[in-house]
């Protein structure tokens, strides 16, 4: 049975311009008409027709997602909310990796141009690339997540890095740390360099003085995280807790502190980016700042459906809040405090020195 949108039309009760316009992301659409038309889509099990509208738009209905590590969770549930965003409106999504590598984004930037790809989101391996300069020349529209490209007009989708950082570190001088180590990010990345300051900028308002030899920069991955934990751990005065900038990091630091023989918070707090599964399975269940990976995945979808529509339409810079989630791990205090936290993502730390 070939299905059309008068189809959908009938079964949703509005019109079939109606069904245009949500099946092309347009504004102009009451929630409640596009919720009806996109329950009709569901029941029906409607599928645009890709080619026709490719010849009628002249542009295909793929938009390509170049993502910076496919083993980060945190880009994983990101490109589920594209990918959720993208099918609602008929497009389909292709993705690749460049593992943090500049000539790998390179490359794929090329083949996405090569395809004519619809658009692309991107999370460019550098702040200050230029490859983006290349979609650009070609008409190519874009939307970058996670990382910002400096001086460049173009869409973007990042979290609150700077203040959850400051949260986090501020959080961890309320429970009596002094030297909070910082494993950062790359500083020519816009998260990286976000994030640290943050940290500094704790430090400061608290009167508590910089230890540049607290901060390490590493990469993004599992062995940066691991060599900046081991080199901050083996410091003849070594830091009472430590900021972890993302999950791949945090996963060596913990294998760096259990090489140590140190524990969690008794002997070091821990604080990490990005919250996942495992972190409640750990001995003292791991205090995170969670960024809202999936909802950055769907407004970036949003955001690149509407410059492909609407290629003159002012530059957005969608921020969302990351949350700091307070566990066992950095509560100084040890398991008899925490237990009483139960049940809260942010206890009442005010009788909590």
């Amino acid at each position: 049975m070939n299905l059309t949108i008068k189809d959908v039309a009938a079964r949703a009760g509005v019109s079939t311009a109606t069904v245009s316009r949500v099946l092309n992301d347009h504004s102009d659409v009451a929630a409640h008409l596009r919720e009806a038309v996109r329950n009709a889509i569901t029941e029906l099990g409607y599928r645009p027709n890709g080619p026709a509208r490719s010849l009628r738009t002249r542009t295909t209905l793929t938009i390509g997602v170049v993502i910076s590590d496919v083993t980060n969770t945190f880009f994983t549930s990101m490109v589920r909310g594209v990918e959720d965003a993208a099918q609602e409106a008929g497009y389909s999504v292709q993705l690749a990796n460049t593992d943090e590598d500049p000539e790998k984004e390179i490359r794929q930037l090329e083949i996405a141009a090569a395809e004519q790809l619809a658009g692309i989101i991107l999370s460019p391996t550098s702040s200050t690339s230029a490859n983006h300069e290349m979609l650009g020349l070609r008409g190519m529209p874009i939307v970058t997540v996670d990382r910002r490209l400096r001086g460049a007009r173009i869409d973007s989708v990042t979290t609150t890095n700077r203040r959850a950082a400051f949260e986090a570190t501020e959080h961890l001088i309320d429970q009596g740390c002094r030297r909070i180590g910082m494993i950062a990010g790359p500083s020519n990345v816009t998260t990286g360099a976000h994030r640290q300051s943050g940290y500094k900028s704790a430090l400061k308002a608290r009167q508590i003085e910089l230890d540049n030899a607290l901060i390490v920069t590493s990469n993004f991955r599992m062995d940066g995280g691991y060599q900046a934990a081991k080199y901050l751990l083996q410091l003849a005065n070594r830091p009472d807790a430590l900021l972890v900038s993302n999950s791949l990091m945090t996963i060596g630091a913990l294998e760096a502190i259990k090489e140590a023989d140190l524990r969690i918070p008794e002997d070091i707090a821990l604080v990490a980016f990005d919250d996942v599964d495992w972190a409640n399975a750990l001995r003292a269940p791991l205090t995170v700042i969670a960024q809202p990976a999936y909802e950055v995945g769907r407004t970036a979808a949003r955001l690149l459906l509407n410059r492909i529509r609407h290629r003159e339409s002012p530059i957005q810079h969608a921020i969302l809040p990351a949350t700091l989630k307070i566990r066992q791990s950095s509560l100084k205090g040890g398991v008899a405090q925490y237990k009483s936290s139960i049940g809260t993502d942010k206890p009442d730390l005010s009788n909590w020195a």
